[in-house]
């Protein structure tokens, strides 16, 4: 047989499944991806866990106002959200996190690199002068 028939017969070169469904080439499936959530305005973080991670702060940011502040009371109050104000804070939350993953994803294609690493994410905070958080 010929080269092109070896590779006609070759399932990672076929259009099509047995099953019938068609094989994306490598990369296809990545871009139909990429261009969906571009497209896609909803919020792509889950609210109830955004909602609890948010209370989680608010209640740390508390505990360390009490244990450096010894002029409060020591009690902790329970801080209570809209829940407009939960839709914005996840709306800003979220619209930063695309905006420092374009600039990481501009650093990993300056350095030669198709993939973003953590020092592309850092460089980006770095450069953008925000602040980095280390727990």
């Amino acid at each position: 047989r010929s080269r092109l028939e070896k590779k006609k017969q070759d399932p990672r070169f076929a259009d099509k499944r047995d099953d019938g469904r068609t094989r994306f080439r490598t990369g296809q499936k990545a871009i139909q991806e990429i261009v969906f959530y571009q497209k896609n305005t909803s919020l792509l973080i889950n609210k109830v866990q955004f909602q609890r991670t948010v209370r989680e702060l608010c209640q740390q940011v508390q505990e360390e106002r009490i244990v450096h502040h010894a002029d409060d009371e020591g009690t902790l109050r329970t801080v209570r959200f809209e829940s407009q104000a939960l839709l914005a804070l996840q709306e800003a939350a979220e619209a930063f996190l695309v905006g420092l993953l374009e600039d990481a994803n501009l650093c990993a294609i300056h350095a030669k690199r198709v993939t973003v690493m953590p020092k592309d994410i850092q460089l980006s905070q770095r450069i953008r002068g925000g602040q980095t958080f280390h727990h």
